[in-house]
């Protein structure tokens, strides 16, 4: 059976993974890449988002914070599952490749809620000094997105997955029943 796959789903992977190497580039880099480091003009923006989130500013590295580094880690290994779903699905045409983007999306949904879930619990101690505004434009709504899409992803890959396992279960019990006969 031919892979099925949705053309948004990919153009997300295949968009996000310079994004995620970046931003992995950024926290395995620091304190180079900060502000003031040799390496900070590769990662610029920053200057404003280590500001914004204390998990990438000075005060977690100060801290020894493992938190930014193994949450970058499990990025590099969303993104490297996410291409090999694309190779997979698109070049390779191997049908289990849904499940590797589902399971990629499900990963990303589950990180992403755990952090905004950590800054909950801990009394918003990383981003509860922003103002209103600050936090909604540089936390909210880039963050948000970690969580929308990877949810419409698992949704879609999820559907596709049960249809697939609708039509094998249909083809091994008529298999069955041809043997019984």
């Amino acid at each position: 059976m031919a892979v099925k796959t949705h053309a948004w789903i990919t153009f997300w992977f295949v968009l996000t993974a310079p994004v995620v190497l970046w931003d992995a580039g950024y926290c395995f880099m620091r304190p180079r890449s900060m502000l003031g480091g040799d390496l900070h003009w590769i990662w610029k923006p920053y200057e404003i988002y280590q500001n914004i989130d204390y998990v990438y500013g000075t005060k977690a590295l100060e801290e020894n914070n493992g938190f930014t580094n193994a949450q970058s880690f499990l990025n590099i290994v969303e993104t490297f599952m996410s291409l090999a779903y694309v190779y997979l699905a698109h070049i390779s045409g191997w049908s289990p490749a849904p499940l590797i983007g589902f399971v990629t999306a499900s990963m990303t949904l589950s990180k992403t809620v755990l952090y905004w879930a950590q800054e909950y619990y801990c009394g918003f101690c990383a981003i509860g000094h922003n103002t209103v505004p600050d936090l909604i434009i540089y936390w909210i709504i880039p963050n948000g997105l970690w969580i929308v899409v990877p949810s419409l992803i698992v949704v879609r890959l999820g559907k596709d997955l049960v249809a697939s396992l609708h039509v094998a279960e249909r083809a091994a019990t008529k298999t069955a029943s041809g043997k019984q006969k």
